[in-house]
């Protein structure tokens, strides 16, 4: 899919950057440091929403979460492969006790030493292991920027374990919950690659172990019924993968989604599991990542939605306008009856202007609650709908429970 690139005003519009800082969502401080961004309340409640999503998925996926710490011993990644294929990309060794500490450039290495914690059978097989944790890329000053290329990286990450013959149907299955969590979001792909490794480059394993790996990409991608586009050069260095692509507002490509198929780190690592035939056999992994890294993927939410985030996604999600003071109890009754439903809902009060200043300022909520000396009465609310649309008064109980319902399905309707 071929993207034109967008007027200077679309440009403004939708950069990611300065929608955040308008809208509060997130910020930075030379004293913390370039690429380092730091969340505030509004944009730490999309990402939690984002982090609870993806959790629940992985779960009812059969996925089991794990947490590994973000620093490990040079050794680690000597054994990895990273160090000889990634070390420009890593933060220097940390000296501690005598032994030299690296921030960790990925999960991987972790999890294969989480799987080799003790004996396997093939009876756990597949075995999905899922984390959200933090890794650490030593990024060039240049080409950091807001929430898209950052040095502190928040990755859903996954590695799942289980024989060569089921690897395929496991990427498939992970495509799937990509194609799923992009409908969820309202993005939208800009093309699905397939990453080959390039000439000249620099790779670990056998060419026999890539040739598998990829043909069982391709067999994912044909059992999802993906089209897709094959480049050489984008490879990681233990194996081929497929990146999910998305374009952000001034027209760049990135990556935010990627499935891999890797036999290097099996062999590297020692992994076994006993199988049915009695006898030891090595695992290939799959690596997923559905949403990647979550600084990358609000970015893109930022971009795609102007900061009118889906509803189960949105910082507020009720915004509760009393038209005068003598509304206030009941405006506050609505808002612990919002908070026991689990939705995010604030108070926007008569001193805060008047109502028509109020239901303005409140426009990438998606509902707004107007509570009159009418609606106070009789235990109702007035809701007008970020897509223009406005309902007759309801009782407060059966607005809640709708709108809740709305949330938690995650529907792209409002009503």
């Amino acid at each position: 899919m071929v993207h034109s690139p967008r007027t200077p005003e679309e440009t403004t519009m939708h950069d990611h950057r300065k929608l955040g800082r308008e809208l509060e969502l997130f910020g930075s401080d030379p004293l913390i440091g370039a690429g380092l961004p730091y969340w505030l309340p509004a944009g730490a409640a999309v990402r939690h929403a984002l982090e609870e999503y993806v959790h629940a998925v992985e779960r009812r996926a059969g996925y089991q979460h794990v947490h590994s710490p973000v620093l490990a011993k040079r050794e680690l990644y000597e054994l990895s492969g990273h160090w000889s294929h990634y070390r420009d990309d890593m933060f220097a060794p940390m000296p501690a006790g005598g032994e030299e500490l690296v921030l960790r450039p990925s999960l991987c290495p972790h999890h294969a030493l989480i799987y080799r914690s003790r004996g396997r059978s093939y009876r756990e097989l597949p075995l999905r292991i899922a984390e959200l944790g933090g890794m650490y890329r030593a990024e060039a000053s240049g080409v950091l920027g807001g929430l898209t290329r950052v040095r502190a990286i928040q990755l859903n990450d996954a590695h799942i374990f289980c024989p060569v013959d089921a690897a395929a149907q496991e990427a498939a299955a992970a495509l799937a919950l990509i194609r799923d969590a992009y409908a969820a979001m309202g993005i939208e792909p800009a093309r699905v690659r397939l990453s080959l490794p390039g000439p000249g480059g620099k790779y670990a394993g056998s060419s026999a172990a890539w040739e598998r790996s990829a043909e069982l990409l391709v067999e994912a991608l044909a059992v999802s019924g993906l089209s897709y586009e094959a480049e050489e050069g984008e490879a990681a260095f233990y194996g081929p993968k497929i990146d999910v692509q998305i374009v952000d507002a001034a027209g760049r490509e990135s990556t935010l989604s990627t499935v891999q198929i890797d036999f290097h780190l099996p062999e590297r690592f020692g992994l076994e599991y006993v199988g049915a035939d009695g006898e030891r056999h090595r695992p290939v992994i799959v690596h997923r990542s559905i949403v990647g890294s979550l600084e990358r993927a609000v970015a893109q939410l930022i971009e795609v939605h102007g900061g009118a985030f889906p509803a189960w996604l949105a910082p507020v999600q009720v915004a509760i306008v009393p038209v005068a003071a003598g509304q206030s109890a009941a405006a506050e009754a609505v808002l612990a009856r919002c908070l026991d439903a689990g939705l995010r809902a604030e108070i926007s009060g008569a001193d805060d202007g008047s109502v028509g200043a109020r239901v303005h300022a409140a426009r990438l909520a998606p509902y707004v609650a107007v509570v009159g000396p009418r609606e106070a009465a009789d235990d109702e609310v007035a809701l007008r709908l970020r897509d223009g649309g406005r309902l007759e008064p309801l009782a407060v109980v059966e607005a809640v429970a709708r709108i809740a319902a709305r949330v938690g399905g995650r529907s792209a309707e409002l009503w």
